[in-house]
């Protein structure tokens, strides 16, 4: 694990630090996804069928998962995971509810109206990873803003098991949350099919949900077609701690991070050396006892960083220029830090806030910027699936008084075609 010291005033220089969370070469990956996207597109079906054969090595007879499938999961599921999944979606849904807006007009003294237009988006899928582990919590938090703002269509695509089924915790999910249909699907041809279509598929108008490299780079490809709502990069977290942090809670914090994935980050700023070097024996105790512990350790060796800084406005400043994912501040008196936050995807205060409070319970969505892309992305929100529409109404006077303006500007830029639309209302032609 790095330890890196950031004199005052220098905090700038921890971006050479974090050039290999974000510069990888993808050239072979991308190549890869074009091949993919490209039999989708041309070979359905079949197509899907022959790659999910190749590369999740399943055999599919069907790649709609089917009620009796969705009724056989809810079999498997015990009535305890079934009362933290509704009481998950509530918690969830009364976070989200405060997000909605609303179609709004106001009128000038002139008679004119202007006004915005708010509309659910009509159809989305959820992508829902599968692989290393299963995210049911992913479905809740992808699902329910945008039921919450109307979306008509929701599906889900997940990669199946070895046994062609979907795991029985992500059905029972999806059947919460309300999703209305389900595809055993992964990787870059699921994004390729929700994109573009199949003969069993109808396309929709955005992707969401988090996935791996194949996943992230296909929503690339296909955005423009389809709305995304961001390329997710792998997990990270910040901690900032002072001395009055326990340094095992600190750690657990870190690890939680770590076990996601190899290329996962976990940052710890501190302007202690002491409760750096505490922190570091605690993440390395935890560490071997991990069920995930080879993942883990490989995510520390990879983006594990303890950061020591020579006071807090100087650890803030370096936290803003991370612009983490998840970003814990383990402080005597949280509150009174929060305005030196600039970027974060979410931000947990104190010791009893940690951060896989916020991937469960709390409410507040878990689908977050990453890679630094805080410094000017947003959570998944309700927002994510309106469309917004501009409402202009005008009078014959109020159009007449602005005339002239609008045919100034026209002229200016050229535009001769823009001028005569208001010319002609008014007899100058």
């Amino acid at each position: 694990m790095k330890v890196i010291r950031i004199k005052k005033g220098s905090e700038e220089s921890i971006l050479n630090e974090l050039t290999n969370r974000t510069e990888e070469d993808l050239s072979e990956i991308d190549v890869t996804v074009k091949k993919i996207i490209n039999t989708v597109r041309t070979e359905g079906d079949k197509g899907l069928l022959q790659l999910t054969a190749d590369i999740e090595k399943v055999q599919l007879k069907s790649l709609k998962v089917s009620e009796n499938e969705i009724e056989e999961a809810f079999g498997k599921i015990d009535n305890k995971f079934m009362d933290i999944l509704n009481k998950a979606s509530e918690n969830i849904r009364s976070f989200h509810e405060k997000q909605s807006e609303k179609s709004w007009q106001y009128e000038k003294s002139n008679g004119v109206i202007l006004g915005q237009l708010i509309n659910p988006l009509e159809s989305v899928c959820v992508y829902v990873p599968g692989g290393k582990a299963a995210y049911p919590s992913s479905v809740l938090m992808n699902v329910i803003p945008a039921k919450i703002a109307g979306v008509e269509r929701i599906a889900m695509t997940t990669p199946p098991g070895k046994d062609g089924k979907i795991n029985p915790y992500i059905l029972a999910a999806a059947k919460v949350a309300g999703v209305d249909e389900i595809y055993k699907l992964g990787g870059a041809q699921a994004v390729a099919a929700l994109a573009y279509g199949t003969e069993t598929i109808k396309p929709v108008k955005k992707i969401v949900g988090p996935g791996n490299i194949y996943v992230a780079r296909a929503k690339k490809y296909v955005f423009g077609l389809v709305d995304i709502d961001m390329i997710a990069g792998p997990s990270e977290i910040c901690i900032i701690a002072d001395e009055s942090a326990d340094a095992s809670y600190v750690a657990a914090d870190f690890l939680s991070q770590a076990e996601h994935d190899e290329m996962a980050a976990s940052i710890l700023v501190t302007t202690s050396e002491a409760f750096a070097q505490q922190s570091i024996q605690e993440v390395e105790s935890q560490l071997a006892k991990l069920s995930r512990v080879d993942i883990a350790q490989k995510a520390i060796e990879n983006n594990g960083m303890v950061i020591l800084t020579e006071d807090m406005d100087s650890a803030f400043k370096v936290s803003n220029i991370i612009a983490p994912e998840h970003l814990e501040l383990m402080l005597e008196k949280p509150m009174e830090y929060v305005n030196k936050v600039k970027n974060a995807g979410a931000v947990f205060l104190g010791k009893y806030a940690p951060e896989p409070l916020g991937d469960y319970m709390a409410g507040p969505n878990h689908t977050l910027p990453t890679g630094g892309t805080a410094a000017f992305a947003s959570p998944l929100g309700v927002y994510d699936f309106i469309k917004r529409s501009s409402l202009i109404y005008y009078t014959e006077d109020a159009l007449r008084a602005e005339k002239d303006y609008i045919i100034e500007f026209a002229e200016k830029e050229g535009l001769t075609a823009h001028g005569n639309s208001i010319k002609v209302r008014f007899g100058e032609i």
